[in-house]
């Protein structure tokens, strides 16, 4: 499959200091990659990097996407070329509606104004496979939303938008059993062999719904290891504490 994403060698800091310490990714269109790693590790960092988070310097290497470089575009930009970030706490927007939302998102990145009847068509039909009452699309964008709501609609706007690399940072945090189920639902639904993903995990058990090609572990600032799903129960099992005995 086509090389969808190559991070090489890749150096970032957060005001003034180091996070990634050489970081090496590639993706292909496809392919399901997961990172797991401990709180403070990076793995948050690297999502916010690919995206064009402001605040995070890079240092050194290169974010390759589709071939070209995207270290110097602006966040708006590499959206449109087809990255999508889910948030891991996703921001409350009073007095904006999820209709209207949607439809701003989608002209930004579409070039142009969605029809109104096939624009509803589309939202209508894929609430419903996230399992969204439709009262859902007339309540402002996550304001009250439970954490199970927040989590749905970041899947409803990658649905929507359906971009060439989806990166879900912790999409599974503070969901129950239930919510977790409907999520990753969701997720293997945007599955998609003109599409990679990258998913940033703290648990095994969002494992369980999704099986991806490939895991990855995060250890102060880069990847340690590499496996498929075995990897991530192994490391359930006997904790970090191997990886030290195996490097």
């Amino acid at each position: 499959m086509p090389e969808l994403l190559r991070i090489a060698n890749l150096h970032a800091s957060i005001e003034g200091k180091e996070i990634l310490k050489g970081v090496n990714l590639t993706i292909h269109t496809g392919e399901v990659h997961a990172i797991m790693g401990k709180n403070g590790s990076g793995k948050s960092t690297l999502s916010n990097i690919v995206m064009g988070h402001p605040s995070y310097k890079v240092i050194s290497g290169d974010i390759l996407f589709k071939g070209k470089s995207i270290l110097n575009m602006p966040t708006d930009e590499r959206a449109k070329l087809g990255i999508f970030l889910s948030f891991q706490h996703p921001t409350a927007i009073p007095g904006v509606t999820v209709t209207n939302f949607l439809r701003t998102i989608l002209k930004s990145t579409r070039g142009k104004d969605v029809p109104i009847k096939e624009f509803r068509k589309e939202v209508r039909g894929t609430m419903a496979k996230l399992e969204m009452p439709e009262s859902f699309a007339s309540r402002y964008v996550n304001d009250g939303f439970s954490g199970g709501e927040k989590k749905r609609n970041e899947i409803l706007q990658m649905s929507l938008l359906k971009p060439s690399l989806a990166i879900l940072d912790e999409i599974d945090s503070g969901l129950d059993i239930d919510a977790l189920k409907t999520i990753c639902d969701g997720i293997n639904q945007n599955r998609s062999q003109d599409r990679g993903m990258l998913m940033i995990t703290h648990y095994q058990r969002m494992l369980n719904y999704i099986t991806p090609d490939f895991v990855h572990i995060f250890v102060d600032g880069k990847i340690m290891m590499s496996g498929d799903k075995s990897l991530a129960l192994k490391l359930e099992e006997k904790g970090y504490e191997f990886l030290n005995v195996n490097s």
